[in-house]
């Protein structure tokens, strides 16, 4: 019987029981993809991150799987949460690079910054610069969310793909009061993904009481087994890149989206959109920890 240490992270937050909820599994070596997809059920969880020091890389190496069995990609909450456990437990992960800092997610290398904000590691993950895919219908969406098109009624903005690593749907809300009415159909959400190549649905309105708030969220992907996440940084970097478009934020300046309120996990993920990518930023803590058998 093999054992592997096992934690539980919420990220998005620096405080416990709050934030993304991600199991992040320490391994010395690749695992297989039974097991990978067995242990990701096992915690139920979104996303469960496997990490282990590559040598060949010289950098960190994280593969994340859904309990659906998809595999993620990408600079989200299952890239920071594993950096931030690392950075917590004080593994010399940068040890062999020299200069800026990056870890691997699947094949894809990451550049990172780093600092510390309230006695936690404080991650800044780039994402390549938002291409905007396509624009939807407006009366494709609306049964699809349980919503109006009057409630999609934002500034005259469009629904629209936009990507960066992941390609992800842009849906506008007129208000936080009608976002909080949203009620995914998974079914005809599955099909729109299908039809236009986008994997999750990014409801959003700027419509948000407190100044400090670029926009609050909240993010659907049932195609790969997600019902409701609380936050979603794969989301939130198209999400900065199609405002910036719209000349809504300016490049160079933070901005904060507020994500899983719905689901009384409130996430803060930092934004920043640079001339040549987009930094999403933030912190994690320590829930639990433990022993996992093979």
């Amino acid at each position: 019987m093999k054992e592997l240490d096992y934690y539980v992270l919420d990220v998005f937050t620096d405080q416990r029981y709050k934030g993304n909820q991600l199991a992040v599994v320490h391994c010395t070596e690749e695992l297989t993809s039974k097991q990978y997809h067995a242990i990701a059920r096992e915690f139920g969880f979104s996303e469960t991150s496997f990490i282990h020091y590559s040598e060949k890389d010289h950098a960190l190496a994280v593969r994340s799987f859904t309990p659906g069995e998809f595999e993620v990609v990408g600079a989200g909450h299952n890239l920071l949460g594993a950096v931030c456990l690392a950075l917590i437990k004080r593994w010399d992960i940068f040890k062999d690079q020299q200069g800026d800092s990056w870890v691997i997610i699947k094949d894809t290398k990451i550049p990172l910054a780093i600092t510390g904000k309230n006695s936690l590691p404080y991650v800044a993950m780039k994402q390549k610069k938002a291409e905007v895919i396509a624009h939807i219908p407006f009366d494709t969406i609306t049964k699809a969310v349980g919503l109006s098109v009057s409630d999609l009624n934002l500034n005259h903005w469009d629904i629209s793909v936009v990507q960066t690593e992941v390609a992800h749907l842009m849906v506008p809300v007129k208000n936080s009061e009608a976002l909080q009415r949203a009620v995914p159909d998974k079914i005809r959400l599955k099909e729109a993904s299908e039809k236009y190549g986008f994997e999750g649905c990014y409801l959003f309105t700027t419509d948000h009481p407190h100044t400090s708030i670029l926009a609050e969220t909240r993010f659907f992907n049932p195609g790969i087994g997600i019902d409701e996440d609380p936050a979603t940084g794969t989301a939130a970097g198209p999400l900065a890149g199609y405002l910036e478009q719209q000349g809504y934020i300016k490049q160079d300046t933070d901005y904060t989206i507020l994500q899983g309120v719905a689901v009384k996990h409130p996430s803060y993920i930092h934004v920043k959109v640079s001339g040549d990518g987009i930094w999403i930023s933030g912190s994690s803590v320590i829930v639990m920890e433990g022993t996992l058998y093979l």
